[in-house]
């Protein structure tokens, strides 16, 4: 499939199958955040794989919304900003880094037929316990991964005019 009919194909699934993923499928999905351009190649992200069968109820206190634990899996993009580039002005690239390398894993789900919902409004500090993770470490984003069980629902885009400018503001 073409980049353009993938990323209209794309959307927030919010319904998804149990069906297990292929340990085949979820190595690629895996391996295109690892493809993903990042600062300086520094890489200053993990990703971590989460099983939640059996775990349903502890995992909703990081999201509260039971869709989040029909998949199979949930995905959570940590970064490690002591690793990541930093520019001249003392801005961390760590955040750019990790959505740059989530969004090639979202992408990749996609094209294989996977479905996935960015998710930033979690609760971080459930989050680090419950996935262990220490001060140094800063969980970004999470996201199910599974097969969908729902139907892409009409994106509403603002028109390229209002997005883009030339030369100046």
């Amino acid at each position: 499939m073409s980049f353009s009919e993938l990323a209209k194909q794309r959307y927030s699934v919010r319904a998804y199958k149990s069906d297990p993923i292929p340990a085949e499928i979820l190595e690629k999905i895996l391996d295109a955040a690892r493809l993903a351009p990042t600062a300086a190649n520094r890489q200053p992200f993990q990703i971590i794989v989460i099983k939640t069968e059996g775990r349903e109820e502890e995992l909703r206190r990081i999201y509260n919304r039971e869709w989040f634990t029909q998949a199979p899996l949930i995905l959570c993009a940590v970064g490690t900003p002591q690793k990541a580039w930093v520019r001249y002005d003392d801005a961390n690239y760590t955040s750019v880094d990790v959505a740059i390398a989530m969004d090639h894993l979202i992408l990749q789900a996609t094209d294989l037929g996977l479905g996935t919902c960015w998710i930033a409004a979690f609760n971080p500090e459930t989050a680090r316990e419950i996935l262990g993770l220490p001060n140094s470490v800063e969980p970004v984003v999470f996201t199910p991964l599974g097969y969908p069980a729902d139907e892409p629902k009409e994106k509403e885009r603002k028109p390229l005019a209002d997005l883009v400018r030339y030369e100046q503001w």
